[in-house]
């Protein structure tokens, strides 16, 4: 059963996310049942199919190494259950808002020999590198992405743990190859641990040098104002909409008013007013 965070670590971890290296490790959150779990699903939906992610440069020969498994929240209550960890929904509603939804959700399995990331930043930032691509004038003076990685087996140096480089949220640029390798950690933490950063925190996966796979959950949230990754609304079963937690319909924004049909709407108030 995943551990109860305390008041004082979901204040530490706020206040890192915001002002201080933009990422907070709680460690070992799900217990080893809960890890097996959700291992056995993603090996089960990954095993002969190929995901990998766009950041990984010139290592196009050893793409098959990376396995990615997309809405999860169909796969498994095991995975309903971790996407609205109570923490999450506490650190990042003060972040990113009472009304945050849920951008995706996603496992990544990198198999022995799998090669490492570009370092990047998370959507909707990706594509930063070009300005063009978003409005005059963007800076880090608030955030539209908050990230949790749950790791499901033990990340090491050898294995690829996921590295960031410390308070380059606050920068509000796209990172170069150069100026990350100068810089970056990696997290390093036991099976069941939670990650929590900011999307415009620089990071990646580093290469998988071991001779055990190394897996992942990878889950997005955003402003409610953020059009999500992944269309969540038509691809979650109805049977996990119909039995969703006031958190998981917030994460889905069912509940969200807007886009709303407003010629009806304005045709319904007047109708209303006539009566």
């Amino acid at each position: 059963m995943a551990r109860i965070i305390s008041a004082k670590e979901i204040e530490l971890a706020t206040n890192a996310l915001m002002d201080g290296p933009g990422f907070f490790m709680f460690e070992s959150v799900f217990d080893e049942q809960e890890v097996a779990q959700a291992n056995k699903i993603i090996k089960y939906h990954s095993d002969n199919k190929i995901g990998a992610t766009h950041f990984h440069g010139a290592h196009s020969d050893k793409i098959h190494l990376q396995r990615r498994v997309w809405n999860l929240l169909n796969k498994g209550q095991v995975f309903v259950d971790m996407v609205q960890h109570h923490a999450v929904m506490e650190i990042f509603s003060k972040i990113l808002g009472n009304n945050f939804i849920l951008g995706s959700y996603a496992a990544n399995r990198l198999l022995p020999g799998a090669p490492g990331q570009e370092p990047h930043l998370d959507y909707p930032y990706w594509d930063m590198y070009n300005r063009d691509e978003f409005p005059i004038g963007i800076n880090s003076s608030y955030h539209m992405n908050c990230q949790s990685l749950i790791a499901l087996h033990e990340f090491t140096a050898e294995n690829g743990a996921t590295a960031v480089v410390p308070n380059s949220q606050k920068r509000g640029v796209y990172p170069t190859q150069d100026a990350f390798d100068a810089e970056f950690i990696q997290t390093t933490c036991p099976s069941g641990s939670m990650l929590v950063f900011v999307g415009m925190t620089w990071h990646c996966s580093m290469p998988n040098n071991s001779d055990a796979e190394r897996t992942s959950i990878l889950g997005q949230y955003l402003p409610k104002f953020v059009k999500p990754m992944e269309d969540l609304g038509r691809s979650v079963n109805p049977e996990i909409i119909a039995s969703a937690t006031p958190e998981l319909r917030q994460l889905l924004g069912i509940d969200l008013r807007y886009p709303e049909l407003l010629e009806d709407a304005e045709t319904g108030n007047a109708e209303g007013q006539q009566r």
